[in-house]
């Protein structure tokens, strides 16, 4: 059965399927940050609607994270290994895009088990 979370104007952020929590697009709250600061924003984010749903980031499957200028990807990049341990990592692709939103220079996409 396909259960939906936290109804927004225009999607579910989270479906449950199976026992895999799939995750709408995630983007920080204060986007007057850099991509290494919104990307701890979004990390704290993912980790309260995870444990909301009863998982963790140990459970990561899969992400997919969009940013908007790669100059600032290593800065992502330490946000993200600080938050991950290493043997938690989940597969991942880094996706350049032109455009995410006002001020917006990174949003993540995410698949974890229950």
């Amino acid at each position: 059965m396909i259960h939906r979370h936290i109804k927004t104007e225009i999607m579910h952020r989270v479906v449950e399927y199976n026992g895999v929590l799939y995750f709408g697009g995630l983007v920080a709250e204060d986007c007057s940050q850099d991509m290494k600061g919104q990307t701890e924003q979004i990390c704290k984010k993912i980790d309260n609607i995870l444990a909301h749903f009863g998982s963790s980031k140990e459970k990561l499957i899969t992400a997919m994270i969009y940013i908007s200028d790669f100059s600032q990807k290593s800065g992502m990049n330490d946000s993200w290994l600080k938050w991950l341990h290493a043997e938690h990592l989940p597969t991942r692709a880094t996706i350049g895009v032109a455009n995410l939103g006002e001020n917006v220079l990174v949003e993540v996409v995410i698949s974890a088990a229950k």
